[in-house]
């Protein structure tokens, strides 16, 4: 296999007509320049060059691979220039995958820290919820994706991250929305689901959905579901108007502006993690590591904000 170095000590012997004026061009002795042009020769399996008793010129092998060595050398010190970039964090590219309430609450800050710190680095963003997104992820679509899980259900196994890196972001409690006027909006406590028995609800995206229909059957009752949206402002709307009463994470909530209704805390303690994920090999990317850094702040400015 022919080296780049090889390559380099070819081409000073072409300019210079000898290894002494190689040797002089390259800052070496004309003995590395001679043993050089042996392995050049070795690997390319014909003779390069011709060696005189005052000249030494190209043969036709030579004429050829010097021909090819610029472009070869010229690509191999743009690629290196490249890489230089990208691990000193003045180019690369990072592609987010989050989940709306995500995209709303945390991606901005950490997007925008990224930016300033880091300029010449681009970074583009798709809306996709979980499991969606963690498909996308395997499939090379992006590089990080932002993700929940219901702390108090189960893992199915083909929503397993065990092949991932799990970055945790923040516990994102949920809390009921309930009208204005609502008997359990003046509470002073956390409400139990049992004391929503006979409301109507309103639903969000399948996920949340289907999460709400477990907590509402452990409560020992059967949520009748007249509205069902994954747009978390006309939920809050419908709420708003008295048609229903729903449990939504903190960030979907905050993800709005919840004017006319009232937020009650929901007890016991349920909630859902909120993650980064990548892939094991992408985690070691500077431009991938430095974001996952940022998101991380996100988490935490909302834990203690």
């Amino acid at each position: 296999m022919m080296e780049a170095r090889h390559l380099r000590v070819l081409r000073a012997v072409a300019r210079g007509g000898s290894f002494s004026a190689a040797a002089r061009a390259l800052g070496c002795t004309q003995p590395a320049v001679s043993q050089q042009m042996k392995a050049l020769e070795q690997s390319a399996g014909t003779p390069l060059l011709v060696r005189g008793p005052r000249e030494m010129r190209l043969t036709q092998a030579g004429e050829a691979l010097v021909r090819h060595a610029d472009g070869i050398l010229a690509g191999l010190t743009a690629a290196e220039e490249e890489i230089a970039a990208i691990a000193g964090l003045r180019a690369g590219r990072v592609r987010l995958a989050s989940f709306p309430s995500g995209t709303a609450t945390l991606v901005p800050g950490a997007v925008a820290e990224m930016r300033a710190a880091h300029p010449g680095t681009e970074i583009s963003l798709v809306e996709a919820e979980p499991p969606r997104s963690v498909e996308m992820l395997r499939a090379g679509d992006c590089d990080i994706a932002l993700a929940f899980r219901y702390a108090d259900l189960p893992t199915p196994a083909e929503e397993s991250w065990d092949d991932l890196v799990v970055r945790p972001l923040l516990s994102d409690p949920l809390v009921c929305v309930v009208p204005p006027g609502h008997r359990l909006a003046d509470g002073g406590g956390p409400a139990e689901l049992a004391q929503l028995a006979g409301e109507r609800w309103i639903a969000g995206c399948p996920r949340c959905r289907g999460h709400l229909v477990e907590l509402c059957e452990r409560a020992g009752l059967t949520p009748r579901i007249d509205f069902a949206t994954d747009d978390y402002p006309a939920v809050v709307g419908l709420v708003a108007a008295g048609l229903g009463v729903t449990v939504l994470p903190r960030l979907a909530l905050e993800s709005v502006r919840a004017r006319g209704v009232a937020v009650v805390g929901l007890g016991p303690g349920v909630r859902r993690e909120v993650v980064a994920l990548t892939l094991p090999d992408l985690a070691q990317v500077p431009a991938v590591d430095v974001m996952l850094g940022r998101l991380a702040r996100a988490g935490l400015r909302r834990r203690v904000g």
